[in-house]
């Protein structure tokens, strides 16, 4: 009676160990700053553009790739003049456009 009772507990936890592990493989998470394009070993790299957050995929079907879109200092050479006649470069910050991923 007790060989049974532990027989369908193990069935049950591997099952359970199972679902788990392929729940985990179709989640994945944009992280703050970044966007992700999906690519579909079918239909090649899709249109959309997935924002923040945790997202579903089909496990070994699609594959998100990450790019980092936060904003970073870039220096870009632009002399300008003051009224001290002393030339500055400003600081300018650069963004790349997350509908362009």
């Amino acid at each position: 009676m007790a060989a049974k009772v532990f027989e369908s507990i193990g069935k049950f936890g591997l099952a359970l160990a199972v679902a788990g592990g392929v729940v985990n493989s179709a989640l994945y998470n944009v992280d703050a700053g970044h966007r992700a394009v999906i690519f579909d070993r079918f239909r090649g790299v899709q249109d959309i553009v997935v924002g923040e957050g945790t997202h579903f995929l089909i496990p070994w079907v699609q594959k998100p790739i990450i790019f980092d879109c936060r904003s970073r200092p870039r220096n870009i050479p632009v002399i300008t003049g003051s009224k001290a006649g002393k030339e500055k470069q400003p600081p300018r910050l650069w963004r790349p456009s997350s509908s362009a991923v």
